[in-house]
């Protein structure tokens, strides 16, 4: 059998570093909850640039942050921001400071059927449903019925910010059905009039969004609350490099962050960060 070289480098014993991408290529990978969103911004800016390729997949935050710690991804999407010990391992293969930016926000929504009652819910009240000590709709003010609980993967930039934000750190209940994405989860939602799920603003089509209560008002996930920071769950979103953007890279994010890619930001359903 033909050997090729990157074979016979490694039956000699060296180490060779993934490549990310060719020339004239930039890859991104990592959070579902961007993908919508950064795939928009590929298309724009493939227009302008023809000779230019992006490349775009999810499967999680965590999976893209991973991803460029091992030099697979130029660019990282993120719902969440990185963890201290994804930093020290990420600037111990990268031997460099790694950048972030923020380059959308977000309000994490909580999605029922178009059918339930109910329009909004405290985040204490949030946090009981999705720890399991409560599992009907009743002791919320809605149906008496079960509350059926959808969630995401653990690798899941939102996963962690639920956990974090909502759950105060706690795991959530083993009741709770695990979905692959973000679409999966609304999927479920506007099919399954019991149910609760989670994720970005952007896709919440076909099914209520909660608002969340603060004292005595409840705050939906609109562009104005998110902004002024009143929606109690507004974030920003991410892209992390593994050093400062440059050429091909640089370029992207430019574009991204210009009045035009912040205009495609709003066109998704997100909100601007400039």
């Amino acid at each position: 059998m033909k050997k090729t070289l990157l074979s016979s480098l490694v039956a000699f014993g060296l180490t060779v570093l993934p490549l990310a991408a060719q020339a004239g290529t930039v890859t991104v990978k990592g959070s579902d909850t961007m993908v919508i969103l950064v795939q928009r911004w590929a298309e724009a800016f493939m227009k302008k640039n023809p000779s230019m390729k992006i490349q775009v997949t999810g499967g999680g935050s965590g999976t893209g942050l991973a991803a460029l710690q091992n030099g697979t991804t130029d660019i990282a999407m993120s719902s969440r921001e990185m963890k201290k010990a994804e930093e020290d391992k990420l600037k111990a293969t990268a031997k460099a400071e790694p950048t972030q930016l923020a380059v959308a926000r977000d309000g994490v929504t909580f999605y029922v059927h178009e059918s339930n009652k109910l329009d909004a819910l405290t985040v204490e009240q949030l946090r009981d449903i999705y720890l399991g000590d409560t599992t009907s709709w009743k002791a919320v003010g809605g149906a008496d019925a079960p509350i059926v609980l959808y969630s995401r993967e653990n690798s899941s930039g939102t996963y962690v910010f639920v956990k974090d934000t909502v759950l105060a750190g706690e795991d959530f209940s083993s009741a709770a059905q695990t979905l692959p994405g973000t679409a999966a989860v609304v999927n479920a939602v506007s099919k399954e009039k019991n149910g609760i799920g989670y994720g970005g603003a952007a896709f919440a089509k076909g099914i209520k969004e909660l608002k969340v209560k603060k004292g005595n008002e409840a705050f939906a996930p609109s562009a104005e609350n998110v902004k002024s920071g009143k929606y109690p769950l507004s974030r920003d979103l991410y892209f992390y490099l593994r050093n400062k953007p440059a050429g091909d890279v640089k370029a992207f994010i430019d574009f991204t962050l210009s009045p035009e890619g912040q205009a495609i930001v709003t066109q998704v359903g997100y909100f601007p960060v400039k």
